[in-house]
């Protein structure tokens, strides 16, 4: 552990340990007599403007962290979005914000102020009434403000040290994380800030610069699973080895991960559960266990209802918060994760609201409706099912397919970051319903998941009752292919016949055994890059399922196929 906590409330005062290092910065050794005067020269200059409301945002921890001090030192309004994306630009503008930091056009951008010797401006900040206003995805599909007083951040700090602090002694924080959103502001900021250890300002977008920063020094890494899961053997697992903590949180590290990185490097991963509205639940070492252990102060209660509720000293102008997760107790005060409750998912340890995708979605003049969907295998992406308006038809018929993606994707781009945009593009003309009413999304899941090298590339969807269209391209990738037959590359029949009897199965829950086909024809073959309208017919009461096989100017097969039970 460190010497005596600073508080956050005289983090940025001169006075005392001013020649212990604060930061490293764009390859300078920051200290801290040099990091108050900066602050303080910012204070000055900002004290004098009759703004009151600012929006910053750094990649760089090092002069974020002196303008969010200087401007809390002089008392002015300090909001922090999750990114510097044009939409949320001209949200924060519209919401009387001047922009502070890196923002589109540079906008943003302020000169540097000279240090000055004058601190009348520096005395303690008030903890209980100096606040910053954070955003997260909310469960409305609107990024949700989030005040939080320094009063609450000082408490997680020193909650941290407690639990860890020892176990760092003087390391200094790198990560491949940002300080725009609670977790990587805590770790990688203000624990080091106010235990007096050193933050690397460089926001590393792979442990391998960070760790080639690092050098022998000891450091521990504020991480995310989205990292740690790409570590494999061409990664220096000796210097792994020598870091003091791996951190991580965004989302659970599965424990195959865990696994793999104690026993290359011996570091166990240790996880945090928590979230911007609530800040830090517990954390846990996942090699040890699927268990959380709650952090010093922390409480859950579990009625008869689905919802927990939290009582925990982190909590602003309330006493319990009902979480969003589904957790079960355990009768040694620890707890289980098994999913969400509402619509907010994470892809790559990046929060989305799916309410809020298919809203941003849904302003677009081609698109009716928008029904978006987490899909996990290999890896976490988002899939988009798009009704489109008569416009947007119009268009995927003059400019194909590839054309409205692109398009749609630029909208989006306009509020959110590339790595949680749709990979996965379904166009239907109704999106399916269970017998519920509800949007059939085991159908969905089912459809956009099957495998791209065994299952054509579905362009469009049109299900009516018992009957299915589809648009199908036939991608010259299909295993199939293959030596079937060399120079002349066709879609066996008995893949045509396997595609019928799959989508017939997923669209129309048919149950019955297979028993024989009828009035079979292969009439033309098809080859790799054909585009070919697969339309299916389920007769219940004569348990046949009718296909066809066309391209725009004719049949390449058809026929039926019978299921029922043997008499």
């Amino acid at each position: 552990m460190c010497a005596e906590l600073i508080s956050l409330a005289e983090c940025a005062l001169a006075g005392r340990n001013n020649d212990r290092t604060v930061a490293v910065h764009a390859g300078q050794i920051i200290d801290r007599q040099r990091f108050c005067a900066e602050v303080a020269a910012q204070a000055e200059t900002l004290v004098e403007q009759s703004q009151q409301r600012y929006a910053l945002y750094y990649d760089a921890s090092y002069p974020f962290a002196v303008l969010l001090f200087a401007l809390l030192h002089a008392g002015k309004q300090v909001w922090i979005p999750g990114n510097n994306r044009p939409a949320t630009a001209e949200k924060l503008l519209q919401q009387g914000c001047r922009l502070l930091g890196e923002w589109p056009d540079n906008v943003g951008l302020i000169s540097e102020a000279p240090p000055v010797k004058n601190t009348c401006l520096m005395m303690p900040l008030d903890l209980q009434q100096v606040q910053l206003t954070i955003f997260t995805s909310g469960s409305s599909g609107q990024p949700k403000a989030i005040a939080k007083t320094l009063l609450q951040l000082r408490r997680e700090v020193e909650v941290l040290e407690r639990q860890w602090g020892a176990m760092l002694g003087l390391a200094a924080a790198a990560a491949t994380v940002s300080h725009q959103h609670i977790y990587g502001m805590l770790f990688r900021l203000l624990w080091p800030l106010a235990a007096g250890r050193c933050f690397h300002s460089q926001m590393f977008l792979s442990p391998e610069p960070m760790l080639n920063a690092i050098g022998v020094t000891p450091a521990y890494w504020v991480a995310s699973p989205a990292q740690l899961k790409r570590l494999d053997e061409r990664t220096a697992w000796d210097d792994i080895a020598r870091l003091s903590a791996i951190f991580s949180s965004g989302g659970a590290l599965s424990a195959e991960v865990a696994r793999q990185i104690e026993q290359r490097s011996g570091q166990q991963v240790v996880e945090i559960y928590g979230s911007s509205e609530t800040g830090g639940i517990g954390w846990r070492r996942t090699t040890a266990g699927a268990s959380w252990t709650p952090f010093a102060g922390i409480s859950l209660s579990c009625g008869q209802g689905v919802n927990c509720q939290l009582h925990s000293p982190f909590l602003h102008e309330v006493s319990s918060y009902r979480l969003d997760d589904r957790i079960e107790l355990h009768d040694d005060g620890r707890f289980t994760l098994s999913g969400r409750l509402d619509r907010i998912v994470k892809v790559e340890e990046k929060r989305l609201s799916l309410d809020e995708l298919e809203q941003t979605l849904q302003q677009s003049d081609w698109v009716a409706q928008a029904h978006t969907l987490l899909l996990t295998d290999r890896r976490d992406l988002i899939a988009a099912v798009i009704v489109l308006t008569g416009s947007g038809k119009a268009r995927l018929q003059q400019q194909g397919r590839a054309a409205v993606i692109r398009q749609l994707r630029t909208q989006l781009m306009q509020s959110f970051e590339t790595v949680v945009l749709p990979r996965k593009w379904l166009f239907v003309e109704a999106l399916p319903l269970s017998p519920q009413g509800k949007i059939d999304n085991t159908m969905l899941r089912q459809l956009l998941m099957l495998d791209s090298a065994k299952f054509p590339q579905l362009l469009f969807c049109q299900l009516e009752g018992d009957k299915v269209k589809l648009e199908l391209r036939i991608q010259p990738e299909l295993v199939y292919f293959t030596g079937h037959f060399p120079g002349q590359p066709i879609l066996p029949g008995v893949t045509q016949l396997a595609w019928t009897e799959q989508y017939g199965k997923l669209f129309f829950g048919i149950e019955q055994p297979f028993l024989t086909m009828e009035v079979i024809k292969f009439k033309k073959i098809i080859q790799p890059e054909a585009l070919i309208t697969m339309t299916l017919e389920w007769k219940a009461d004569s348990g046949k399922l009718y296909f066809d096989l066309s391209s725009a100017t004719e049949s390449h097969s058809s026929g039926r196929m019978v299921y029922g039970t043997c008499v």
